[in-house]
């Protein structure tokens, strides 16, 4: 006689940092967050035997609790992890993000986990999975075994800092998960393999077109056409919400900042001692309005009010206006705020040329009073700079590729690109240039778009040497910025951004808002 089973599997991915249900740039309630996810995870659990949770990555940076935890806190327990110890979660997978704070950061987060990181294709000098475990299984009582294997995109290595990597190996994501898929299905013989993957879907899950340049960042696709065993590739890092099937693996995407979370059902029976799978779905569902976890929100006390008590510090006073009502215009004209940045950059390296890029569209940019809050919700990444020497020709490729932002809607107007915004929104791969003067024509080609390119009052040569500040992950060649890959670095500024606004403050304790109106963005 047959028996029937269900195995329900929840998944979050790229909870970058959101273990309270608020927005820490305003302090607004909202609905995210572990904490209410927590008491999803309880309710699920109460109704269902088989229950599966999995992180897929990108979970420890992202907001300013975690940027306060890593300057003060870091003797203590680092609070995702704390919060997914205490949700019970099976496995999780190593993100791209997992390195910002360095490797100190992510190997506390580890050795603290009461889960294993999954990443078999991040290995040492000798081939062996750096992080330990490349998979685990669980067999459910009186019923099937499942396998969960994890793979990280291989091309962190274009954005972090090589200090922050040092001694890890890449292996290419999708051969390292053909190779044990074969070995966990012919030792281990699961009868449910579940791949977890922090990348993408890099095709049309209907049709196979390209939806972006494919590069190997995002391997999703191409894992299920060309891999044999996998029941289920849960993804993430694109930050796209998505269910599927391709070639009939079930394909899931739970966007990001724990707002959604994954919601997968796998129905079996079992037929002489052997379970198979007759049905899958995946759902992605929103965390909603139920009522945090008391539990997670008493662990919280402590780092919360710590990490409120660092944002409401003043830091600085604005003369003028540096608030950004519209960052599509804060980036065709040149806003007081970006002017701010730059003046940062140029002072914290002494160099001549700066770049830098307006990092989202919810800046808002600075009051009068300029508190932590403000410098952290508008500048939340942990970047530190990086001096290059960069040929003229190299500076003219990359205002190229800037000018790649931009195209002209049916009316002749000047609009973002749609690659810039689907199927993952890219605004902070678009970067303005300070300390040179250029033109941005949109009406011409991709690749012929710069005009008039200048620097101290003489057009760019494009032999001469130049240095240029920019952030850590634009200096590796992240977005796609190939012309930076492999420069030579004049100088590295380890302090990160907040840090060093924080310090730019503390010489100008009023800073008046300027603009220096050197380049032009025009039809």
């Amino acid at each position: 006689m047959s028996k029937k089973t269900t195995i329900k599997v929840l998944y979050t991915s790229d909870v970058h940092g959101n273990a309270m249900p608020i927005l820490y740039g305003t302090n607004e309630p909202t609905n995210l967050g572990l904490a209410k996810y927590a008491s999803i995870v309880k309710a699920v659990r109460n109704k269902n035997e088989n229950v599966l949770v999995l992180d897929n990555g990108d979970l420890i940076q992202g907001t300013p609790l975690m940027t306060h935890y890593v300057k003060e806190h870091t003797d203590k327990e680092n609070p995702m992890v704390g919060i997914l110890n205490r949700i019970g979660v099976e496995a999780g997978v190593i993100g791209n993000h997992e390195f910002n704070f360095g490797k100190e950061v992510l190997h506390d987060a580890i050795n603290s986990s009461s889960y294993p990181w999954l990443s078999a294709n991040l290995v040492n000098e000798h081939g062996e999975p750096y992080f330990g475990k490349p998979y685990i299984t669980k067999r459910f009582p009186n019923g099937p075994k499942v396998a969960i294997v994890g793979v990280t995109t291989h091309y962190i290595p274009n954005w972090e800092s090589p200090s922050h990597i040092a001694g890890i190996k890449f292996k290419d994501a999708l051969t390292t998960l053909k190779q044990w898929v074969e070995f966990i299905r012919e030792e281990e013989q699961p009868d449910v393999l579940i791949a977890m993957y922090h990348g993408g879907i890099e095709r049309d899950m209907e049709t196979g077109e390209p939806t972006e340049v494919l590069t190997g960042e995002n391997q999703g696709y191409a894992m299920c056409q060309e891999i044999e065993g996998i029941d289920i590739l849960l993804t993430g890092h694109q930050h796209r919400i998505l269910t599927g099937e391709i070639n009939g693996v079930l394909v899931a995407q739970p966007g990001n900042n724990c707002i959604m979370y994954g919601d997968i059902d796998i129905e079996l029976e079992s037929s002489d001692g052997k379970w198979y799978v007759t049905h899958k779905n995946a759902e992605i569902i929103p965390v909603g309005d139920v009522q945090a976890d008391q539990e997670i929100l008493d662990y919280m006390t402590e780092i919360e009010e710590s990490t409120q008590k660092w944002l409401d510090q003043p830091i600085g006073e604005i003369k003028g206006d540096m608030t950004i009502n519209d960052p599509f215009e804060a980036r065709v004209f040149k806003h007081a705020f970006v002017q701010f940045v730059q003046d940062v950059q140029l002072d914290a390296s002494a160099a001549p040329i700066s770049v830098t890029a307006l990092l989202n569209n919810e800046s808002k940019g600075f009051g009068s009073v300029v508190t932590m809050r403000d410098i952290v919700s508008n500048y939340m990444y942990p970047n530190t700079l990086v001096v290059l020497a960069l040929t003229g020709k190299d500076i003219k490729l990359a205002l190229e590729k800037n000018a790649e932002y931009f195209v002209l809607d049916e009316d002749g107007t000047i609009t973002v690109n749609p690659t810039y915004i689907r199927p993952k929104p890219q605004h902070y791969n678009y970067d303005m240039w300070e300390g040179i003067n250029y033109t941005i024509n949109v009406s011409k080609p991709f690749g012929s778009r710069v005009e008039e390119i200048s620097y101290q009052g003489k057009p760019l040569e494009e032999s001469n040497t130049y240095h240029v500040v920019m952030n850590n992950y634009r200096a590796t060649g992240g977005g796609n910025y190939d012309m930076f890959k492999n420069k030579p670095v004049i100088q590295e500024i380890q302090k990160d951004m907040v840090e060093l606004i924080s310090a730019y403050f503390e010489k100008h304790k009023i800073v008046t808002a300027q603009v220096n109106p050197n380049f032009i963005v025009k039809a």
